[in-house]
């Protein structure tokens, strides 16, 4: 590595092969690396233990970025940078940025004149996209619907109309042990016509992805508690 960058790390999705789902070179930016930025320290440790058995946990220098970091607080986790280092970030899953509080680290980083350099890696958002079989070209990812039931229900018409006005792709998730009753909802309040894509447990050997009409989904059973899940609508 040249010049100190700031390098996109993908993690895993969960306790899938590593050699199945990162590149090597992967494996050697980790290596070169000791300055992290993570979600989660724990899992972050956990992740380059998996990949890199022989790296040195106690030479590694983690930073916490989430959710609760002041904006005031992110310009310190570049200051490696400032001494030719580069650094790492690592999200709680899958890829830095999307869907994740990493992205405002590397929008600092680009106002310090600093690279930024993504890795090949698995995207749960992506993936289920790829695999929907729904317009990858017009889409929309809107992270968690409304808790209260209410609110929840409207949101799901309002996203199954903006969907059948555009003929949009509209991405969305939900908190694993309410993944049940959220299929539930949609299937009670979708119309029957509208498209359903279900994709839990991506990379992993228990990988489910499906894409049905609502109709059909009426008559299938699966169980998705406390399965991560990607659930995408076209109408």
């Amino acid at each position: 590595m040249s010049a100190a960058k700031v390098y996109l790390i993908p993690c895993l999705l969960g306790d899938s092969e590593p050699s199945h789902v990162l590149p090597e070179y992967n494996l050697t930016i980790i290596e070169s690396l000791n300055h992290f930025v993570v979600e989660n320290e724990k899992s972050a440790r956990r992740f380059i233990k998996t990949v890199l058995p022989k790296k040195k946990q106690s030479e590694l220098n983690m930073a916490i970025l989430n959710k609760k970091t002041a904006d005031s607080e992110i310009p310190a986790l570049l200051e490696p940078l400032k001494n030719k280092q580069s650094v790492g970030i690592i999200s709680e899953a899958g890829m830095p940025g999307i869907a994740d509080p990493g992205a405002r680290l590397v929008w600092t980083a680009y106002q310090q004149g600093f690279e930024v350099a993504p890795l090949v890696g698995p995207s749960s958002i992506f993936l289920a996209l790829a695999a929907s079989g729904f317009n990858g070209q017009s889409f929309t990812f809107h992270g968690y619907l409304p808790i209260d039931k209410k609110e929840r229900k409207y949101a799901i018409k309002a996203l199954e109309t903006e969907s059948r006005k555009k003929g949009s792709a509209e991405i969305f998730m939900e908190t694993p042990y309410r993944n049940n009753n959220f299929l539930s909802d949609l299937i009670s309040v979708l119309s029957p016509q509208t498209k359903l894509c279900v994709a839990c447990d991506i990379t992993l050997p228990t990988e489910f992805i499906s894409s049905k009409h609502i109709k059909d989904w009426k008559n299938f059973k699966i169980d998705l508690h406390k399965r991560p899940a990607i659930y995408i609508i076209q109408a």
